[in-house]
């Protein structure tokens, strides 16, 4: 981009797209009472367990803090209940070096910035409901709770772009973390921060924030505070957290979490010869889950969420019945934010059942089964968003 206005976004239609963006994505929750905010769950009813429970966490100092299913009871998780992730611990920020906080912005743009955190917080606010998952829940035994919905606060980052200005060189957006580690490459010792990166157009999106608040609070230590990017519409990891320096490069970024880890391996067939591919993790893909099944006076319901696009339906099956499309319960359809679906299951035999889900969204794509290529053929954890199945027992 270069300094010809015509070339760059307004800020009028920033704003405007910002706010129509807001009342998309589901403020209305959080109008009036806490009963908005509840999944549909009744005072009388007897959760009945899974019966395939996740496996014992190996790496606690990794992943904290994870969402179990059958005790979600809110459709905004509670900070002290979201899940968080450390790929290079968590850094230990005080009130006082939040005060210091500065976020540069820097690399191919004609203003320079170095914002504190009051300067960020006195820019225009904008709240977005967003269900963020890691992009490798479900994708291991013991890792099944690595998602929560929360409301989030900042600034439109694109707004702080269009102030630095962008130069006509710039190619891509680095996003820095203050979390550091130690990485070998081809034998080159090298202590780096957590970075991930993507495209200008990409960041210019009007939904994604500089974030400094969730769910009307600071941002907990281990979820970015004092600041993270929030990126809606996008797995977890590129959510960066404790947010220290924005760059834009003329080249493309390549580090550990952009190249060699967070890439989906898969195996294709074309005309009898092995294809391997491998694909950048990105955008969050369509998925859904069943939550709990419960007894309410002797009467059974099986309750789903779903997430990951504009949902358009949800549907059950149970065994190896058909499918049967649930009723929608609480949340929104949007494309952000989590929703949460019932049916009623009469006439349930005594003995161990299966349940499965599915979700389509507005555009007819459909949760894949597990026998999908794009499923079966992963070789990698990562993006598993094939259909879910867990055991119970009446």
């Amino acid at each position: 981009m270069n300094k010809n206005p015509s070339n760059k976004i307004s800020r009028r239609s920033l704003l405007t797209s910002g706010g129509a963006a807001l009342a998309g994505l589901g403020a209305l929750p959080f109008i009036g009472a806490g009963v908005a905010q509840a999944m549909p769950l009744q005072a009388d009813d007897e959760v009945i367990p899974w019966l395939d429970q996740m496996a014992e966490n190996p790496v606690p100092q990794v992943i904290g803090n994870q969402l179990v299913w059958e005790k979600a009871d809110t459709w905004i998780t509670p900070n002290d209940k979201f899940f968080s992730i450390a790929h290079y611990g968590k850094p230990a920020i005080s009130a006082a070096a939040a005060a210091n906080w500065k976020l540069d912005v820097t690399g191919q743009v004609y203003n320079p910035l170095s914002l504190s955190l009051a300067q960020i917080k006195n820019r225009y606010r904008q709240d977005v409901t967003f269900t963020l998952e890691c992009s490798g829940n479900h994708g291991l035994p013991f890792f099944h709770g690595g998602i929560g919905n929360a409301r989030w606060s900042g600034v439109p980052l694109a707004s702080i772009l269009y102030e630095a200005g962008l130069k006509d060189s710039a190619l891509e957006v680095v996003f820095w973390g203050a979390d550091e580690g130690e990485e070998k490459v081809r034998d080159i010792p090298m202590k780096v921060n957590f970075a991930r990166a993507m495209s200008v157009k990409e960041a210019l999106d009007a939904n994604i924030l500089i974030g400094y608040a969730m769910n009307g609070a600071d941002l907990p230590a281990a979820n970015g505070y004092p600041l993270r990017l929030v990126a809606p519409g996008w797995y977890g990891i590129a959510s960066v957290k404790w947010l220290k320096r924005i760059e834009v490069r003329p080249q493309r970024f390549q580090n550990r979490f952009m190249a060699r880890d967070y890439v989906t391996i898969r195996k294709e067939e074309r005309n009898g010869e092995t294809i391997w591919t491998e694909n950048l993790v990105g955008k969050a893909l369509l998925k859904s889950a069943p939550v709990r099944v419960v007894r309410n006076n002797g009467k059974l319901r099986i309750h789903g969420a779903a997430w990951g696009g504009p949902i358009y339906r949800m549907e059950f099956k149970v065994d190896n019945g058909d499918w049967q499309f649930a009723r929608y319960d609480q949340g929104q359809t949007g494309a952000y934010a989590w929703s949460f679906w019932s049916l009623d299951w009469p006439n349930a035999s005594p003995g161990e059942h299966t349940i499965s889900t599915r979700a389509v969204d507005w555009y007819q794509n459909t949760q894949p089964a597990p026998t999908d290529p794009s499923i079966a053929n992963k070789q990698t954890y990562w993006e598993s968003n094939g259909q879910i199945t867990r055991k119970v027992r009446i």
